[in-house]
Parts: C-alpha cells; structure tokens; sequence
C-alpha cells in the first residue's frame, strides 16, 4: 500500500505499508542498532517517536513474548527500507506485521532510510506524518508542523504505571492498594533483600530485572509518587527510571528527587539522569538528532576504558551546568563529547546517560548495577 513521509522543514519520501492503512504523527528519529527491534518497540522513551531502524532489513527474526520491554508497543510509527516477512527463528511466534497490526501501529518499508537518516543528521530530529490515506505532499507537510513539538512535553507521567507493582517471576505484579500500604511492610522479604524503590518514567523490565537478578527486592512506583512516601517504605536505595520526552517539564520528579538526596543512595539511568541533574542544580538542552543504537562508544573518565554502550534519548544534561567540587564527571561521548554520567563525591548518588541493562545491545555497563549495590550495602 503507497505511503508518504512528509517532515516539517518540507521533505517528503515515498514508501510504502506492510501493515495496512493508517496516518499519525510524531518526531522522526533513527536507530542504529542491527537487532533488538522488538526491544525498540516496546521502550517507553520512544513514546511519540517514529523510529527509523538504519539496518536494511527488519523482520528476519519475528516477534514473540519474552522480548518486550513494557506491556505494549510504544513507538507511533516503524520506519524500515525492507521489511522480511517470512521470519526464520526457533524463538518466533509471530511477524512484526502482525505483531503491529495488533496494537495499531503503522509499519512502513520501501523506504530511503539512509536519505532520511542523512537528512535528520543535517537538520536535527523533525515532526512528520506518515499517510496512506492523504498522499498530497502539501497537506501531508502541513499535518505534520501541526505536530506537538518534543520540547517542553512532560511523556513520563503518560507511560508511567498507575499503580505499584513488584516485580515476581520475573514480571510485574501490581499491588492491591486497597489491602497494602505504602510503608516499611509492603515488602515481602524483610530484612533478606535489599529493597529498592524504582521510579516509572518509562522503566524498562530489563532494568527491573537486573536489579532483581542481584538479589533486590524492587518495586515500582508511579512518576508521580512524594518522597513522604518513599520515606515511608524505607528502602535501601532509590532508582530514577529511563523516560521519554523533555525533563524540564517533568518538574514534580525533580521536586521529589532533590527532596530525596541525602536520603538513601539514589542510581538515576537516561531521564533519570536527566532528573538527577536538575535537582542538583544542573540544566538540560535538547540534542541535534540524539544518540539512539546499541553501538555508543561511552569513555569511562576513572578507568580510561571505552565501553560500548545501548542509548536512547534527545536530551542531555549540560556538563558545564554541573562544573564544581561536589560533582565529578565519570563518563563522556566520544562520539560529541557530551556527558553520559556523574557522581556526587560526598553524597551516594550516582547516574548514566545510558542503558547498563541494554535489551538491546552490548553489557559493557552492567558493573553499574552491581556498584549500586554495593553503594546501598555502605550506605545501609
């Protein structure tokens, strides 16, 4: 079925559906991973994205059950230059094409992604509308400037759950809030386990899960949770999830991190990062075109060391806003020479740019769990 992409700035590409008819909008963003397109789906941080996968040929492998990354496809379009749809795996239970039908999120191929991909590096990261209903390159350019802009838009507190949950048998449980409190005898394993309270701004399970896979006890809250009742739980550590959108209007999260520090050692991933600095003091901007693939190369600052890191976001703390005594850089792009991480040198905090848990991508940076940790165990 024909299609159009039509970006803001007035470009269009022709295209086509391997999903059926349909139109909606978003920022136009790409992805430089060679695999993990199910993971990529179903990250929250991609909510109001297209993403375009760089890699030519999307589909080879299906979809199936255990490769989600939340509870349903996030992304508002998936944009491919050839979509295989014969998948070829011991592991598929279904196609992408009817893994998005599915949940009604358009797919598209037959797409010059590495033009589009060119055209983004350029010009930054654009809104666009992808139509199989209006192939009018006017009114298709027009749709997509009527798209909210990234900028200044709070996502978190859209994909974030509505209620605690625990995270057992390896997924999430929600908890009965009309027979539990939020306090120090929700947790199951007192006194056994480390307990860590994770902020939903768009968390992945595979972060929930490696901080399982190391003995914790998580359980997550909504973005929206007050530190009276995180206090209130008393657990060990706090983690700041991964999100999607501007942290600047996040403003409720920063009002409740910075009344958190001090408290119990906070580990903050992505937005959380993002947030982190901002209760610090620190201030944030909006990325050209992003760092978004599993192929990052990140500089460790104290071991000299490069590793290869799974990023996502378009938003980045300004590393001169956090210059003084108390924070110390620990991590660099090497790519733009941004900031990917910090610590405080008094204070048990710590956070990265990226993604320790990948799902997609490479498990240079899964120490990072393991130093948190150890920074709860310190700080217990």
């Amino acid at each position: 079925m024909k299609a159009l992409l039509a970006l803001e700035d007035g470009r269009t590409f022709p295209c086509r559906s391997f999903t059926g008819p349909g139109e909606t909008g978003g920022e136009v963003v790409f992805n430089t991973s060679m695999s993990g397109y199910q993971e990529i789906l179903t990250d929250p941080s991609y909510s109001g994205q297209m993403v375009t996968m760089t890699y030519p040929l999307i589909g080879n492998y299906g979809v199936n059950p255990e490769d989600v990354e939340s509870d349903r496809i996030h992304v508002s379009a998936f944009l491919t230059r050839e979509y295989q749809p014969y998948p070829s795996n011991f592991r598929s239970t279904s196609t992408l094409a009817d893994y998005l039908k599915a949940q009604k999120v358009i797919g598209i191929e037959d797409l010059d992604t590495r033009a589009l991909t060119r055209h983004i590096r350029n010009g930054g990261a654009l809104r666009a509308c992808i139509t199989t209903q209006d192939l009018d390159p006017a009114s298709a350019v027009a749709k997509a400037r009527q798209v909210p802009s990234m900028k200044g838009q709070d996502l978190a507190s859209i994909v974030s759950t509505t209620v605690p949950y625990q995270w057992v048998d390896n997924r999430p449980h929600p908890i009965d809030m009309d027979t539990r409190a939020m306090d120090a005898g929700i947790w199951q394993h007192k006194g056994d386990r480390l307990r860590v309270v994770a902020f939903d701004y768009g968390i992945k399970y595979n972060i929930v899960r490696s901080l399982a896979q190391r003995g914790t006890e998580v359980i997550v809250v909504p973005a929206e949770t007050k530190a009276e009742q995180v206090r209130a739980m008393d657990p060990d550590g706090v983690f700041l999830s991964n999100g999607p959108g501007d942290p600047e209007p996040v403003d409720y999260a920063v009002a409740t991190i910075r009344d958190l520090i001090g408290f119990k050692p906070i580990f903050g991933i992505c937005l959380g990062h993002q947030l982190l600095g901002l209760a610090l003091g620190g201030k944030t901007y909006k990325l050209k075109f992003g760092h978004r693939g599993g192929n990052q190369p990140v500089k460790n600052m104290s071991s000299g060391k490069v590793e290869i890191t799974s990023q996502n976001h378009g938003f980045a703390v300004d590393m001169r806003s956090l210059a003084g005594e108390e924070i110390s850089i620990t991590h660099v792009n090497l790519n733009d020479n941004t900031l990917e991480g910090f610590q405080h040198n008094s204070l048990p905090l710590l956070a990265v740019q990226y993604h320790p848990e990948a799902s997609p991508g490479p498990h240079d940076a899964s120490y990072l769990f393991d130093e948190f940790v150890e920074m709860m165990r310190e700080h217990g």
